[in-house]
Formats: C-alpha cells, structure tokens, sequence
C-alpha cells in the first residue's frame, strides 16, 4: 500500500491536504491551496512520491473536485471519490463535536485503513462530460416547460372550456403563437375570421385554417357571454397569458437546440447505437442513458449498474429476519427516470418484459409503478450488459427465440 493523500475540497474558499503514509501515519496535514497550476505543482512537489505510489481521495463537493481530480489522474495517480455520507460516519469515529477542513482531510487520507473496501478508483470526468451534461439540462428545461404549460392550464379554464375545445391541450407552435398574441377574446373577435385564418395558416403550417379560426371565434364569444362583462379584465389576463406563452415558445427552441446537440453527442459516446437498439428507448432516453450511466465498465458487477440507478430494494437483515422496503433511490435520478419511461414502453414491445409484467401484475398484484420498476432494473441491466459485449439488444420470444 502507498501514500494516501486526502483532500477536504471547497468551492470558494481553499482546499485542505493531508498525507498519510502507509500504516495511517501522518506525514503532513493541513497543507491549504486552491485549484490553481502554480499551487497544484506546489503540492505535488510537497509529496515527493512515485505517482504509481500515490492515492488520492476526495469528495465530490460540488463541481470543485472535477478539475482536481483531472490534474491528478494526467499524473498517473488513483483517483478515488468517497461519497459524503460515508466520509461523515468516519469523521464521527474521529471527533463527534468537531468538524473542520484539517479534520476532513485527516479522515480522507486514513480511509485507505479504515475503509479500504470502499475504495474504488474514479474514472470519466462527471459533469465534465458534456453528455451527462447536457441531458440534465434538457430535463430541467423541459421540467420548467411543463410547470408553464399547468399556469397556461389554469390561465384558459378563466375564459371558459370552448378554448379547449377549439385549440386542444397539447401546446403546439401554433397555439402557443396564437396565446402570445390574441389571449383575449374581444382582440379575437375584433379581428376577424379572415385575418385569424391567415395567422393560423402561418404558424400551423397549413393545418389550421378557416375552420379553426371559427372555433376560436366561438370560443372568445362565449367567453364574452360567460362573464357578460363582469368580473374580469380580459387584457390583463392575456396579458398573463402571453407571458406563459412566450416562455414556453422560448423553452420550447431551446429544447429543441439540445436534442439536436444530444443527438451528436450520443452518436460520439455510442457509435454502434447499442443503447438506442433497446425496447422503448427513443433518441432522448438513449442519450440520457448513455450519459448519466456513462462508461459501463466502470462498474464492477451487473448488481453494480442497478444499485448505481437506485431501483433496487431497501434490504434490512438482523439474525434470521429480512425485511425489504421500498427503493433505496442512492443512484442518479434522471437515469432512474429514463429508465422507468424506456421500460413503460418497452413492456408493449418485447414478449418478454411483457410476461414479466403480467405475472407481476396478476401473480403478486403489484401496483404498476411497482411493476415497472422491476422491469427497468431487467432492461437497465440488459442495456449496461449489451454495451460492456459490443452487442446490440436482441428482442426475443418467451422461449428464448429471436
């Protein structure tokens, strides 16, 4: 066993180092720098050791220890993440009314005694990955699109159900130009069928034309005669209106930028399309997957992959009594998600998963979400297992037949 050097990282302030040689003796502690060239080298000057000799292990605090663990893993050193909650049990053993960086540091360094089965080296670069990246910020972005689309819900049920009826509930380009613009129902009615029509025309690309425009028309006059000019200011609403309107149409080209950018990036990190030739799996989920589960040989086992994604059981084991609860939910939850919906829809096209949730259904009466979750760890591990062989998914029948 080598040196261990253990590293309290910061996001603004100073990161604290300790070096602790191989029987957990501290060679130095408390060394503080920041992420800087001049002050890396410093450190590494300060150790003194064959790289090849050297461990160093962090916590993932934030986006901080991503450049960090770069510069040492170009030196040829074990890189090793220790999750936080791991770190703070340890520290406890240490001190339990005292917690400081030097502290921190000290634990870091010594993990290698005190926990070395948890020790597993570091490999890809996290949210450095502009894959992994990038999905994340779709999810987001498509999240806040459709908590607009609920208040543009809310907004429409003021000017009564005809609105419904006539532009329908899934928010397309034209309806949502038509919202930013001519929300209420006497600029509707003012302008006319013929001039409505033209606009309509525009932005449906020819789908909507005079007879959507009537609809409409119908719909903003009913409104007129539901509040019979009493109660409510229509130009304020709609003014409300256009607002959701034009954040959803500006959400809207931004997700529409990021698949386009999902879609090159996807094609880089699985070129044979591995992860996209699974049931249910789309061109987003297939980028989602590939990018927050990232390189499936970094896991050590297959069980490794389904804890990663946190669908498995609580498991809570004392002499002879076992319990299991509910999903232990550790792992990342956008690739929990991704999951979850590839398996909604893969259960109606491979035979397969499609017996699989019958039996669960019937057999155990499971609830459907329980159901599918089941059916997301056997596809996400079908998925990790084709891409660590090279070999794209074969659906095949009940008997095994392709």
């Amino acid at each position: 066993m080598g040196m261990t050097l253990g590293i309290d990282l910061a996001c603004r302030a100073a990161h604290v180092a300790s070096l602790a040689g191989p029987d957990g003796r501290l060679v130095w502690r408390g060394r503080k720098f920041f992420s800087r060239t001049v002050e890396l080298e410093r450190l590494w000057a300060d150790i003194g050791r064959d790289p090849g000799e050297l461990t160093v292990v962090m916590e993932p605090t934030r986006n901080a220890w991503i450049p960090v663990a770069a510069w040492f893993r170009r030196r040829g050193v074990k890189v090793v993440m220790v999750p936080t909650t791991q770190s703070a049990d340890l520290r406890e053993y240490f001190s339990k009314h005292t917690k400081n960086d030097r502290l921190d540091s000290v634990v870091l360094a010594r993990l290698p005694l005190l926990h070395p089965e948890g020790l597993r080296e570091h490999v890809g670069d996290g949210p450095a990955d502009p894959l992994r990246r990038v999905v994340k910020q779709r999810s987001s972005i498509a999240k806040r699109r459709t908590a607009v689309f609920n208040r543009l819900d809310a907004q429409l049920e003021l000017l009564g159900p005809g609105w419904y009826d006539a532009q329908g509930t899934d928010y397309g380009k034209a309806t949502l130009a038509f919202l930013a613009r001519y929300a209420d129902p006497t600029v509707v009615i003012r302008l006319g069928q013929a001039r409505l029509a033209r606009f309509l025309r525009r932005y449906s690309r020819g789908h909507w034309r005079e007879g959507k425009a009537a609809e409409l028309i119908a719909a903003a006059q009913e409104s007129l005669r539901l509040w019979d000019g009493d109660g409510i200011d229509f130009a304020e609403l709609a003014a409300d209106i256009a607002v959701e309107a034009e954040q959803a149409i500006a959400l809207t080209a931004q997700i529409s930028d990021l698949d386009e950018r999902i879609a090159n990036l996807y094609a880089e990190a699985d070129p044979a399309g591995i992860v996209r030739s699974a049931p249910g799996v789309g061109p987003v989920l297939a980028g989602i997957i590939a990018g927050r589960l990232g390189d499936p040989h970094r896991f050590t086992s297959l069980a490794a992959v389904r804890s990663y994604s946190g669908l498995v059981p609580k498991v809570s084991q004392s002499g002879t009594s076992e319990r299991t609860g509910g999903l232990t939910k550790a792992g990342d939850p956008l690739l929990r998600e991704a999951v979850w919906m590839a398996a909604d829809q893969a259960r109606k096209l491979d035979p397969q998963l499609a017996a699989k949730y019958a039996r669960l259904m019937a057999a155990d009466h499971r609830h459907h979400d329980s159901a599918v979750c089941h059916l997301a760890t056997i596809l996400l591990t079908r998925i990790a297992t084709c891409w660590r062989t090279g070999q794209p998914y074969q659906i095949c029948d009940v008997d095994g037949t392709p």
